[in-house]
């Protein structure tokens, strides 16, 4: 993972369930990039004209819940979204997200404080949260080293591929 993640934010409200981040008709694709291309189309059908690479999106509770659609991290994180910070995310959107490896951050002070359009700044090794626009600083729980691994190589199967060739 990049020492730092830095963006603008764009903000959402409660329960953004995995149908509006990905809307089913688009589940057959399977290039990253050509799904991020439909990222939150259900939600907000402007996000991806919007947004720019690096941007984050801040959420309030419960990011991610509804079906257990594989593909919704990954439509975000091939939209060039770098990282999505909420007060909680379901548990199965959180383990596919790091699974992927997209960072993503739970801080209910940050989700409170930001605002769309305000520039965000993230380091995920210590959990800060910076809100340039504002001049405030937020923490965000850390990710344990393991976890950090995992998302420094990309997701689950990079990370798996990594640690077999070292035992070779």
């Amino acid at each position: 993972m990049e020492s730092k993640l830095r963006g603008h934010a764009h903000k959402y409200g409660k329960n953004v369930d995995t149908d509006v981040i990905i809307p089913g008709k688009y589940c057959n694709i399977i290039d990253p990039i050509e799904l991020g291309k439909h990222a939150l189309e259900g939600l907000d059908p402007e996000y991806t004209g919007r947004m720019r690479a690096g941007d984050i999106i801040v959420a309030d509770t419960n990011f991610g819940c509804g079906s257990s659609r594989e593909v919704a991290p990954i439509a975000i994180k091939g939209s060039g979204t770098s990282a999505v910070i909420a007060k909680s995310f379901a548990r199965i959107f959180y383990r596919n997200a790091l699974n992927i490896g997209l960072p993503i951050f739970e801080s209910a002070e940050a989700v409170d404080r930001i605002e769309s359009g305000d520039e965000i700044e993230l380091e995920p090794e210590n959990g800060t949260i910076r809100n340039i626009t504002k001049g405030e600083s937020y923490r965000a729980a850390e990710f344990p080293p393991f976890m950090r691994s995992l998302i420094d190589a990309g997701g689950l199967v990079p990370y798996v591929e990594k640690r077999l060739a070292e035992r070779n």
